[in-house]
């Protein structure tokens, strides 16, 4: 895209500043890994800084997953910076399941996997490292890997991803 996403402003707050926004009423703490050097503006949340660049998003899961375990989280939504209308309402749906059923990721499903849209045990972080190890570096290799279930939802909003900035309305 040639810009940072997580600075696109979008409404006046930038995408990043939108997501923590989103996901603060049901999340504690709230964690948001960052490439070395990339700019951001003061969040409440705690950046943690990804050691190398362009190695997918599957590293920085497990960062983010070890940090929630050590806060003594069992569970964690796991979501991209470049969803602009997130709101706790999609953790909610998501959260119920996840404690019910006991699996290892619930994932919403509307056509297609939301990966980075998730509820995630911590405790994944094992697994990502061997993952990583082996050469591993999609979010689909680990759903695949372990006890997933998909939540099949009709298109929502708050699934919305910005790639580009003409994705944004």
């Amino acid at each position: 895209m040639g810009r940072d996403k997580a600075t696109l402003v979008f409404e006046g707050t930038t995408l990043v500043e939108r997501v923590v926004a989103a996901v603060t009423p049901r999340c504690s703490p709230v964690f948001v890994i960052a490439a070395p050097g990339q700019p951001l503006p003061d969040l409440p949340a705690q950046v943690l800084r990804d050691e190398v660049r362009g190695v997918g998003p599957l590293v920085a899961v497990g960062r983010g997953l070890r940090a929630a375990a050590d806060a003594g989280c069992q569970w964690a939504f796991v979501c991209a910076v470049d969803m602009p209308y997130l709101s706790a309402d999609l953790i909610d749906m998501l959260a119920d399941p996840a404690k019910r059923l006991g699996v290892d990721i619930v994932l919403p499903w509307d056509g297609r996997d939301h990966y980075l849209a998730g509820i995630y045990r911590t405790d994944l972080s094992s697994a990502i490292a061997d993952l990583v190890a082996a050469g591993e570096r999609s979010m689909r290799a680990l759903a695949d890997r372990v006890d997933t279930q998909r939540l099949v939802l009709d298109p929502q909003k708050a699934l919305t991803n910005v790639n580009t900035p003409e994705d944004l309305p």
